[in-house]
């Protein structure tokens, strides 16, 4: 079969912080030193910034780095003006010091898409090329065995849920250097580290998922700049999750819920304890009278240092989120995404500059992670995020010993898990009774996907795999209680009878693209791939 090709220098899948700053900074070094290089970024959404999301608080470090001129030509919505930390209890909100790493002095919260938008404004002015609305889907390799580009298009399922023949290869796009940016659990990312043993020396990774909604609140309970973490209720204290509440402009207020998917009690909601939580009197108060305009969901890598795996293959690295960059007890990643792009973009500069620079591993890029402030920063904090396996208290007590004792310098390092281990059966865990949504406080999920603005071509094949259609019913309903019916926060999976017995309906029209049911399913029998370029959520202003 031909292909129509296309050749660049450096290919970049994912138009997110990291790999435009990748892109950015490549062009910066090449302008410096008088050299060509072609730059081209691919990304899913139908434009740049619709399927980012997260909380956001922006800690300016490496933007600064990046573009010391401009820097604050950029959206930075509101600066911090207060930080506050709260321990719930069902009825009560009692108020404790801040921990150290989520101080927020000099940071800003902003809408990390609405960055993401100027960045690419910043990156073309530069001669990248963008094509938004085109998802890579599967990588190319040489006889060496090295990645040489990626293909566009579409894989899909049929409604037998076998692979079709609708995969439409768009394109080939060709380059001496592959940086894969896909944020967290990206399909491509995945490939890699199993083709070329990325993560052999690695902990497992593990994940939370954080949800969001955006409220237009009373200009009375407005307080621009205010910023809450809660860690408590309604979590129990053996399932690691907590709140956020920051005060943006305009009288809107960001309401997310984290919750740890290494969680054990299948009958539990991600999205139905994010509306539990808001009716606590201390929520419930900030968010009476007001509106919700916007709502997202998106997994997160909580692994730290110690999941990293290893960062480059022949031909490429991975970067930002699709490694795990995210330094989790600060609640933040954007700058440090940023920070491993810019990185790689030096090491790649220097492997085309220097030699031709065709698919070879690019080892300066480790060293420079190694010797930079972002290995030092994540490997501070390593053991911050695992001591919660133990639960709240005692991970709380852990976090304070690594903070201000040892300062994150203890002889030992905990170890992370795999988060689809960790189910027990649905029949020796306690059934979570959660109440109806009132539409005012609380809502159910499909209106909530309404809010994310989603929309996939009701004709192209359905993106979800499964790997064995049974196991389905087997496993997930007979054993767990079908918990995809309940982690997925878009309503995607659910159990129906026809005259066969029961069978798990999947609703791949309502993906938001957060990849919980890749990572949480637990014989890792769903599989996510990108749908058709431009189809998912599109979260303006989120």
């Amino acid at each position: 079969m031909e292909y129509e090709t296309m050749e660049f220098d450096v290919i970049i899948v994912g138009a997110g912080p990291a790999g435009l700053s990748a892109a950015i900074k490549l062009k910066q070094l090449a302008l410096a030193a008088e050299k060509e290089i072609s730059v081209c970024i691919l990304e899913k959404g139908a434009q740049v910034g619709a399927h980012i999301l997260s909380g956001a608080i922006l800690e300016p470090r490496s933007l600064k780095e990046l573009l010391p001129e401009t820097w604050q030509d950029a959206p930075l919505d509101t600066p911090v003006s207060n930080d506050l930390f709260y321990f719930l209890t069902q009825k009560h909100a009692y108020k404790l010091p801040t921990p150290k790493p989520m101080h927020n002095e000099g940071n800003y919260i902003i809408s990390l898409g609405e960055l993401c938008t100027f960045l690419a404004a910043q990156a073309e002015a530069l001669g990248c090329e963008i094509y938004p609305g085109f998802a890579a889907v599967k990588v190319l390799y040489n006889d060496q065995n090295q990645v040489v580009g990626v293909a566009t298009g579409s894989v899909g399922i049929n409604k037998d849920n076998e692979k079709t023949d609708h995969y439409q290869p768009g394109m080939h796009l060709l380059a001496k250097q592959t940086l894969v940016a896909e944020g967290c659990r990206g399909q491509l990312s995945q490939k890699l580290m199993v083709r070329y043993h990325l993560r052999d020396k690695a902990n497992p990774q593990t994940y939370g998922l954080g949800i969001k909604e955006i409220w237009q609140v009373s200009a009375e309970k407005h307080e621009p700049g205010k910023v809450i973490h809660t860690v408590g209720w309604p979590m129990n204290h053996a399932t690691y999750g907590g709140s956020f509440i920051y005060h943006l402009s305009k009288q809107r207020v960001a309401i997310g819920f984290v919750v740890g998917l290494d969680y054990k009690n299948p009958w539990l909601s991600p999205f139905a304890e994010l509306q539990r939580f808001k009716t606590h009197p201390f929520i419930r108060s900030l968010l009476m009278g007001g509106e919700r305009i916007s709502y997202g969901a998106r997994a997160l890598n909580e692994g730290g240092w110690q999941s990293l795996p290893k960062l480059t293959f022949p031909g490429g690295a991975l970067i930002g989120d699709a490694a795990g960059f995210l330094n989790v007890p600060k609640i933040k990643g954007i700058h440090t995404s940023m920070q491993s792009g810019m990185l790689a973009a030096e090491a790649c500069f220097e492997a085309l500059h220097e030699t031709s620079g065709l698919q070879q591993e690019l080892t300066n890029y480790t060293e420079k992670v190694k010797n930079s402030w972002l290995e030092k920063e994540l490997y501070a904090v390593r053991n911050i995020r695992p001591g919660f396996k133990y639960g709240l208290i005692p991970g709380l007590i852990n976090a304070a010993f690594e903070t201000y004792i040892t300062n994150g310098h203890s002889p030992w390092t905990l170890q992370n898990h795999a988060d689809h281990r960790t189910l027990k059966l649905a029949k020796k865990a306690k059934k979570i009774d959660y109440p109806k949504p009132d539409n005012v406080l609380t809502f159910d999920r499909l209106s909530s996907v309404f809010l994310s603005n989603t929309f996939h071509e009701e004709d192209q094949p359905c993106h979800l795999e499964l790997k064995k259609p049974q196991l389905a019913i087997d496993t997930n309903l007979k054993k767990y209680a079908s918990p995809e019916s309940r982690y997925c926060p878009a309503g995607v999976y659910e159990i129906v009878e026809d005259e066969n017995g029961p069978r798990l309906q999947i609703n791949a029209q309502n993906c938001i693209h957060c990849k919980t049911c890749d990572i949480k399913d637990p014989r890792q029998n769903i599989v996510w791939h990108a749908p058709e370029g431009g189809g998912g959520p599109n979260y303006s202003g989120m």
